[in-house]
Order: structure tokens, then sequence, then C-alpha cells
């Protein structure tokens, strides 16, 4: 008969300290401390950078990625991925222009847009859940469909005539700030997405399912039903964005919002959410937004062309993908560390 194996006991790294520490030293944390550091030295070295004006701007260049990146989140947690986002804001664009300029109101149309949003995500949705194709693929294809369905409505046109009344409630600031309006909406929908995701027991599903989906089956969580919502929120999300890209702009296009998912997903990454699924916060993901944007205001002040920033960009995704890997990887060497010292311990006090 063998001996018994030692009980482990409590052996994470993670849970050896102290609580505050616990607290503070995480990747959404460091990412708050960079966009301030990034932040103060723009402010200092960069003409221009820390007037309200260029706040201003700052924030409505970064209104739609914003919206976009807090469905985003709960889709990478879930370990699915969104491509399509982009291709939806452009695609309601298109219909938003479209419609008004056929005649039908405003408003009506806008509607019109929203639903077709949703209907966007929700056949993502339908495609992953119920014909079991993953998300990469589904999404890459429909982002050429909706792209290519917009592109096709509009043709080499845009719609560049909309009334003033929204387009100045959404981007005109708030009396006695450099807010625009818009930044009531992104922090409605801040909070919405924050409580479901952290304080609601579907928030926990969404958790369960990025860590395993078969435990999280069989722990009594709707796996295909949340995700289908999850996509379905995407679609609607986006084409919001959408529409408010349509009027902060002043133009319906085909190619509106093309390559704004490598933003979306940047952001996301950067933000502390794992590409694998089961960790990450929102609150790190706005910070990751604002400091993409932050960075991007800065360089084209300091007069960087728009290619250089599109590279920053990219290695800021490849970065963050990298991180979440090394960091896993020293905290499991640390850990194989740590029991190999215990079990030295036991072997020479035994």
């Amino acid at each position: 008969m063998t001996a018994a194996t030692p009980a482990r006991g409590r052996t994470y790294a993670d849970y050896a300290r102290p609580a505050w520490q616990r607290f503070l030293f995480t990747r959404s944390n460091a990412v708050i401390a960079l966009l301030l550091i990034v932040v103060l030295v723009a402010s200092a070295g960069v003409r221009n950078f820390g007037t309200p004006i260029t706040v201003t701007f700052l924030l409505l260049d970064v209104a739609p990625i914003l919206m976009i990146a807090l469905p985003m989140t709960l889709i990478i947690v879930t370990g699915e991925i969104d491509l399509s986002v982009a291709s939806i804001v452009g695609l309601s664009s298109v219909l938003l222009g479209t419609l008004y300029q056929a005649g039908v109101p405003f408003e009506v149309a806008g509607v019109v847009a929203l639903a077709a949003g949703a209907a966007g995500g929700a056949l993502n949705g339908f495609l992953v859940t119920a014909v079991g194709l993953p998300s990469l693929a589904v999404t890459i294809g429909t982002l050429a469909l909706y792209r290519g369905l917009a592109v096709g409505l509009l043709g080499t046109t845009a719609v560049t005539d909309f009334p003033d009344f929204w387009a100045d409630l959404l981007t005109d600031r708030i009396p006695g700030t450099p807010l625009p309006g818009v930044t009531i909406v992104v922090v409605v929908l801040a909070v919405a997405f924050a409580v479901l995701l952290h304080f609601t027991p579907f928030g926990r599903g969404i958790y369960a399912i990025g860590l395993s989906s078969e435990a999280a089956s069989f722990s009594g969580v709707h796996v295909n039903r949340t995700k289908f919502i999850l996509f379905l929120l995407s679609g609607l999300v986006s084409a919001f964005a959408g529409i408010y890209y349509t009027l902060r702009f002043g133009s319906a296009r085909g190619d509106n919002a093309t390559g704004m998912e490598l933003s979306v997903i940047a952001a996301v990454l950067l933000g502390g959410v794992s590409i694998f699924g089961g960790r990450g916060a929102l609150h790190g993901v706005l910070a990751g937004v604002l400091l993409i944007g932050a960075l991007a205001s800065a360089l084209r002040l300091a007069s960087v062309t728009a290619e250089v920033i599109n590279i920053i960009t990219g290695v800021l995704l490849v970065l963050s993908v990298l991180s979440t890997s090394f960091l896993t990887w020293l905290r499991s060497r640390r850990r194989r560390g740590g029991g190999t010292k215990k079990g030295a311990l036991s072997a020479t006090t035994g």
C-alpha cells in the first residue's frame, strides 16, 4: 500500500499576498496607472493636449469604441469573439442615411437601423450557438457580408443631410464641462454592463462559461442562450454606435468605421480581459479604450501619421495577448516552485 499523499491545502500564490495587494496589483489597475502616466506626460510635452477642446474631441472620437467595447468584453470573457462589429456600424449608418434620404422620419430610420444591428448580432449568435460554428469564422464571414451589404446599398455615394437637433444633442458640450452629450449615453451603458457582468447571476455565468463551458452547463448555466444574448447585444450597441458615428461626422457611407474592430479588441485585451476567456473587468477595459484614445490624440497633435498610430495600436494588441500568456506562465512557475520548496521542507523535517 502506498503512502497517502499529503493534502496540499491553499497553495495558490495569489492568496498568499495581503488583500490590499491583490486588489491594487492587477492588470486593470496597471492600465489605469499607465493611462494617468500617458496623460501627464502628454500634457507636459505635447502642446494643447490638456486643453478642454482636446478633451472634448478625445471623448467624441473614443465614444463609439467605448460603446462597442462593453458587449465585446462580455463576449471575450466567454471565450468567443465578434469581428463583425465595425461592419454593423457601417451597415446601420447606411440604413439610417438611405431611409432618411427616402423621406422616412429620422427617428423611424434610427429604429430600423437598431433593429438591423440586433438582427445581425442575432445571426452571429444563431450560427455560433445553434449551428455550432466557431465565432471567429462566423464573424469573419459576417464582417464581409454586412460590409458588402452596406457598400451595395449606397455605393460610392454618401448621405450628408441629417437633423441638427440629434447631432447637436450628442456632440455639443454639457454646459459647464468639456464633456460632449454622448458621454451621458456611454456612462449609462457602462453602468448597465458593469452591473450585468459583476453583480448578477447572469454575469457569474459569463465567467463560468469562459472558464469551462461544459462545467458551466452542468452547473445550470444556459450556455447557448447566454452567448446568443451577448451577440445580440453586441449587434444592437454597434448599431447605436453607427447612428452616433453618422451624426458625429455628418455622413453615411458604406465604409464608415472600417477597421474599428481592431481598436475595440485591442482596448479590451489591453484592459486585462483574457483572450482565452474567464477573466477580465470592465473598469480595466474603459481605461484601455481611453489609453489608446489618449495616445492616438497625443501622437496626432505631435504630427505623427495615421499609419504609425495604427502600427502602435497593433503592437499594443500583440503585447496584450503576449502579456496574458506570459503572466500565466510566470504564475505557474511560481506555484510549481512553491510546491517544490514545501515538498523539500516536508522531506527534511519528516
